[in-house]
C-alpha cells in the first residue's frame, strides 16, 4: 500500500526524519512505533501531505503521493481537531463531505456507526459538552466515514477506559477484516501484539528495526524457561554449566526454576540432566514481549 523511500526532514537544527524507508503492505496491520519525539508523527504528517518530505518519496498504491490520494486515507490524529462549538451531527456531515461523500450519504453511513457505538443522543451535543473519551469516539468515526482504504491511527486509545478502549480495538480489527490497510502509531506497547502484524520501531529520527511482529519475537528469543518441577530433597536444582539460573520459587508443593541455557546448549541437553533429579511438570518458554524489545532496541540506540 505504501512504499516510503529515504525520507528526510528537517526543522531548523532539529532533523525529525533521517533517510527512512519502510513498506507497510496491503491489508495488514502496520505499527508505527518509537518514544515520544522519534519522528513517527512527522512521517504521518508527510503521509497525510500537511508538510512535504525535504528529500525522498512515497509511493501509494503503485503511484507517487498525490493530492488525489487525500479521499483515500483516513487520519486521526494524536491532537483531535474537532470544532468544539459545532454541533456533532453537522460536524461529521461537514467532515464527510470534505472527503468526498454527499450529504444523503454522509447521512446515512453516520446513522450506521452512531448506531453501532451507541452514541445516536450525541448528535444535537456540542463537542464541548461530551468528555475527551466520547470526542475520541466522534473523531474515530469522522476517520472512518469514508471508508478509506488507508486509515492512519495516531494514539488511537488516548483518553479511553478499557471497555471503550476495547469496543474501538474491535472495530479497528473489523475494519482491517473487511480490507483497509491500518498504521497503528504508539509508544504504548500493551495493544501492539493484539493489533499488528508489521511493526517499525524509530528512534532520533531513525529506523532502527522492522519486520513482522512473529519473526522480530522469534529473532529476539533468548533460550529462557521456567520448569516448574518437584524433588525428594525439596531443595533448589543446582546451577550447572548447561544454564544459568535466573530465578527460583518455593510454590505449595512444587517449585519454579527460570533458567536461560548456555550458548550451543539446548532445552534437551537440560532436560536429559534435571529428568534423573527431579520430576518435571511444566515447561514454558519466555518470549520477550514486545515491550521489551523496544525498551531494549531503544536502550541500545540512546
Amino acid at each position: 500500500m505504501l512504499d516510503i523511500r529515504n525520507i528526510v526532514k528537517q526543522y531548523a537544527n532539529h532533523r525529525a526524519l533521517d533517510d527512512v524507508s519502510l513498506f507497510i503492505p496491503k491489508g495488514k496491520i502496520f505499527g508505527l512505533l518509537g518514544p515520544n519525539g522519534a519522528g513517527k508523527t512527522s512521517l504521518i504528517r508527510i503521509i497525510n501531505q500537511i508538510t512535504a518530505p525535504d528529500a525522498g518519496e512515497i509511493y501509494f498504491d503503485g503511484q507517487l503521493l498525490s493530492p488525489e490520494h487525500v479521499e483515500r486515507i483516513g487520519y486521526l490524529p494524536e491532537e483531535r481537531g474537532l470544532y468544539k462549538k459545532m454541533q456533532i451531527g453537522e460536524q461529521m456531515i461537514y467532515l464527510a463531505q470534505l472527503k468526498g461523500l454527499s450529504k444523503s450519504d454522509a447521512k446515512q453511513r453516520l446513522k450506521y456507526w452512531f448506531e453501532k457505538l451507541q452514541i445516536e443522543s450525541w448528535w444535537d451535543k456540542k463537542v464541548e459538552d461530551l468528555s475527551k473519551g466520547m470526542q475520541q469516539k466522534v473523531q474515530f468515526v469522522a476517520t472512518v466515514l469514508h471508508e478509506p482504504d488507508l486509515i492512519i491511527l495516531d494514539e488511537p486509545f488516548s483518553g479511553f477506559d478499557p471497555v471503550n478502549a476495547q469496543i474501538i480495538q474491535d472495530e479497528i480489527l473489523e475494519l482491517n477484516k473487511k480490507g483497509a490497510t491500518i498504521i497503528y502509531s504508539t509508544h504504548r506497547m500493551e495493544s501492539v501484539e493484539a493489533l499488528c502484524d508489521n511493526i517499525a520501531l524509530i528512534n532520533k529520527s531513525k529506523k532502527i528495526l522492522d519486520g513482522s511482529v512473529r519473526e522480530i519475537k522469534n529473532e529476539y528469543r533468548n533460550q529462557t524457561y521456567t520448569i516448574t518441577y518437584t524433588s525428594e530433597s525439596h531443595g533448589p536444582i543446582p546451577q550447572d554449566e548447561l544454564y544459568h539460573i535466573i530465578g527460583h520459587e518455593k510454590l505449595e508443593e512444587e517449585q519454579k526454576l527460570t533458567v536461560r541455557i548456555n550458548e550451543n546448549k539446548s532445552l534437551n541437553d537440560v532436560l536429559s540432566f534435571l529428568i534423573p533429579q527431579v520430576e518435571i511438570h511444566q515447561i514454558f518458554e519466555i518470549i520477550p514481549s514486545m515491550n521489551d524489545i523496544f525498551i531494549s532496541r531503544v536502550t541500545q540506540h540512546n
